[in-house]
């Protein structure tokens, strides 16, 4: 899979295999053009459990964001990924491109962070304010913690 990304790689995000356990993949999302993220810079990472592709893997923006189907620790809630729906056919790109469309376009209906997803449903200004402030957050993070992937 890692060889189709190369070939056609997925707008926004840089990804690649860990040198030492294949397994893990760490990369780099850019935050979207007319998004409350752009400008934003944030490291993913993608976990693979040993029974993939029969079992879902397991993708976290490690960088902080604010996003109703993003908590604390990065975990993501996304449709495609949940172990009851996942389908063996699914590929990374897929999800790849899942995760951008999230970041655009939240499912506060679906929100690992209750609070940020009502406020997006009721007081979107409110949400891109906050969603901004993180960002510049998240960038003097960066600063200090040099792992931008582009590959």
């Amino acid at each position: 899979e890692y060889m189709q990304i190369q070939k056609k790689p997925v707008d926004l995000i840089s990804i690649a295999p860990h040198e030492d356990n294949l397994y893990i993949w760490d990369g780099t999302m850019f935050g979207p053009t007319n998004s409350p993220f752009e400008g934003g810079v944030f490291k993913i990472q993608i976990t693979f459990p040993q029974e993939y592709p029969f079992k879902p893997p397991i993708l976290k923006i490690i960088t902080k964001i604010y996003h109703p189907n993003v908590d604390d620790d990065g975990s993501i809630c996304m449709g495609i990924l949940k172990s009851d729906t996942w389908k063996p056919t699914v590929k990374i790109t897929q999800v790849l491109e899942a995760l951008i469309n999230l970041i655009i376009e939240p499912n506060p209906a679906d929100a690992l962070r209750p609070n940020i997803g009502h406020e997006y449903s009721t007081n979107y200004n409110e949400y891109v304010k906050n969603a901004k402030v993180k960002i510049e957050i998240s960038l003097d993070y960066n600063k200090n913690n040099i792992y931008i992937y582009i590959y």
